[in-house]
């Protein structure tokens, strides 16, 4: 394995790139201001901290994974792509569409590749769910609908929705594999004024699916759910159970008796599925990104549909109003 990637920002999140990126073998050099957690990872993964300038022009740097502010995705994955760097940006790809269709066209014209930290997609439990619907096994779709609540860090640059729903949203755009007509969007701000701490996101789709996000990090219990229904069987990912708990089928028939409608639910079906590190799947996939010229799984137009749908929800709660796409 060649060591030619770069992890920029090595913080709450960004030392989870670091540790599997080493742990694959590809880490080569690291970038963070903060002299407590240089010292700390140069001693534990055996590498150097640069300057962010040094590592664009490192010819020996084939890659750099940006988990910086969001406000400087845009800015920083053009300064790299302009110097022949693949880049793999964390979510939200960026915070407007004008920026993201910059980072996009900035990768064609550099011939490099952009890839955005979806990390659900990367996550065996909802690939097997895609391959659950698209086999047919729960009858056609009709809601979607995910839970995303939390107690504890509040973002200051950035609100609820484009800090918790690009995952939810990258995941339904992939089970309805078609993009929303409409977006309706209620939020609360409590905490701080004009940045919203609670959201609902509705999605309309020209079939006629349905599709809502909630989203909070002002709730007194963690929750992270999603939930597919179909015309005869539900499927149920909560990512906050045990690993053989994780997934559950609930088949159920749509009984009608004169003007009622009743439904029966059968025996719950817990999901075998082989446990993997999502986070593990997603860096591995950008190493082949990097090393075998491939189109990423997450690439820019996928980070786009999410800044769509995004800056819809946003326009939405702004204006009190539902958004066309």
């Amino acid at each position: 394995m060649k060591k030619n990637i770069a992890v920029i920002g090595c913080g709450q999140w960004g030392k989870n790139l670091v540790r599997n990126f080493s742990e694959l073998g590809a880490l080569s050099s690291i970038c963070d201001p903060n002299t407590e957690i240089v010292n700390k990872y140069t001693n534990q993964f055996k590498v150097k901290n640069f300057l962010f300038s040094e590592i664009i022009n490192d010819p020996n740097v084939k890659g750099v994974a940006l988990t910086v502010p969001a406000e400087l995705h845009a800015s920083m994955a053009i300064e790299a792509m302009n110097k022949g760097k693949h880049v793999f940006v964390e979510k939200p790809l960026a915070m407007n569409i004008s920026e993201a269709e910059l980072m996009i066209s900035t990768a064609k014209k550099n011939g490099v590749k952009l890839m955005v930290g979806h990390l659900l997609k990367y996550h065996p439990i909802f690939n097997t769910i895609q391959r659950i619907i698209e086999a047919g096994d729960i009858g056609e779709l009709n809601n979607i609908y995910s839970n995303r609540l939390s107690f504890g860090r509040v973002r200051t640059n950035e609100d609820v929705i484009w800090s918790f729903a690009p995952h939810d949203i990258s995941m339904i755009l992939s089970l309805a594999k078609q993009d929303p007509e409409f977006v309706t969007t209620k939020s609360s701000s409590i905490l701080q004024k004009n940045l919203a701490d609670i959201s609902t996101i509705h999605l309309e789709f020209k079939s006629g699916l349905k599709s809502y996000i909630s989203v909070s990090w002002l709730n007194p219990y963690k929750e992270v759910k999603l939930v597919i229904s179909g015309k005869s069987a539900m499927l149920v990912f909560d990512d906050t159970k045990p690993w053989n708990e994780k997934l559950a089928l609930y088949p159920y028939e749509l009984l009608r008796s004169k003007d009622l409608l009743n439904l029966k639910k059968s025996d719950t079906q817990y999901l075998k599925v082989s446990e993997e590190e999502p986070l593990k799947n997603e860096c591995q996939h950008f190493i082949d990104v990097v090393e075998k010229d491939i189109k990423p799984l997450t690439d820019g137009a996928e980070g786009l549909r999410v800044i769509k749908v995004l800056s819809a929800a946003s326009q939405s709660q702004i204006k009190n109003e539902k958004v066309k796409i």
